[in-house]
């Protein structure tokens, strides 16, 4: 009988019902890494990996044992096939503690590219909060502290600027996840002294192409992308549907490639930052980053694809 191949949306709930137990042999499976593009942040013209890690939900793990071993494994397989970016906050649980603790296991923070968030009012609640980032990821210097959902911006955003210039943080941001507060990123964009955005910005939801990210390219703002796959509800659209032929002309492999490589397509976009704890789909995730990316005319084929399905 023919071996069933399972789509990426039954490897999640496969994972999920096997619970704390579920790891995945990932050296037996071990995809080789082409050349991961990079990209340049606009304020130093130091490049970063064009895909890299988000941690909301994925690796708030506490001290479970064995999602832990899982978790170690997925930061393996980002420094191995050549990625490095790691985004955080303390909204995240105990995402923060868990990436300094693996990361430090692993000996890997010279390999890796640490972001994080603030997400508190006032200036000393700030300061002691992100004092406890730094802490729990194990670093002396932040690469990137972001303001999160700009909540209380303006306060963090001044000892951002100190603590920049104190070599204590690398670059500086401002984040959020919802269409609705581009308005007001894109004035802090023309107000301050940012090195990075963070947004969503997906194949279903391209409100940020309109005019925060060619205002990000402008100012010379690099762009982080959160949400590229609306937190895995974009493969609910897909689910059972095969990839348009014309899509192997960019190598494209998974309809998780097909929606990383429109992103990565748009050239404001820094580096893009899907979640995952499964090592797997990193791998596949990574790969986006590898050769052809769509042109203009093409991206418009992608999205009208997608929304035709």
């Amino acid at each position: 009988m023919k071996a069933r191949k399972f789509s990426r949306r039954e490897m999640i709930r496969i994972a999920a019902c096997a619970g704390s137990s579920f790891a995945i042999p990932f050296h037996i499976m071990a995809i080789p890494n082409l050349s991961l593009q990079k990209r340049t942040i606009p304020s130093s013209g130091e490049k970063i990996p064009a895909i890299g890690l988000g941690t909301w939900r994925t690796f708030d793990a506490g001290n479970d044992a064995n999602k832990r071993i899982q978790l170690k494994e997925v930061l393996t397989v980002l420094t191995r096939d050549g990625a490095s970016v790691i985004d955080s906050s303390p909204m995240y649980g105990s995402s923060e503690t868990v990436v300094g603790d693996l990361s430090e296991a692993l000996q890997a923070r010279p390999s890796l590219y640490l972001a994080t968030k603030v997400w508190t009012s006032g200036k000393q609640a700030g300061i002691e909060q992100m004092d406890a980032s730094f802490r729990k990821m194990k670093t002396k210097v932040m690469d990137l502290m972001q303001v999160h959902n700009l909540v209380d911006a303006k306060t963090h955003l001044k000892t951002l600027y100190d603590w920049k210039a104190q070599g204590k943080v690398r670059y500086i941001g401002i984040t959020h996840y919802l269409p609705s507060a581009f308005d007001e990123m894109a004035r802090l964009i023309q107000n301050e002294k940012l090195d990075f955005i963070q947004c969503c910005y997906n194949i279903r939801v391209p409100d940020a192409e309109k005019y925060l990210l060619p205002l990000a390219k402008d100012k010379g703002v690099a762009v982080l992308i959160n949400r590229p796959f609306e937190e895995g509800a974009l493969f609910n659209y897909v689910e059972g549907k095969s990839l348009p032929s014309w899509s192997k002309e960019m190598q494209i492999k998974s309809w998780a490639q097909y929606f990383l490589k429109f992103i990565l397509s748009n050239h404001a976009v820094t580096c893009v930052i899907p979640g995952t704890s499964n090592p797997q789909h990193l791998a596949e995730n990574i790969q986006a980053g590898n050769g052809h990316l769509p042109d203009e005319k093409t991206r418009k084929r992608m999205a009208e694809h997608f929304r035709d399905l």
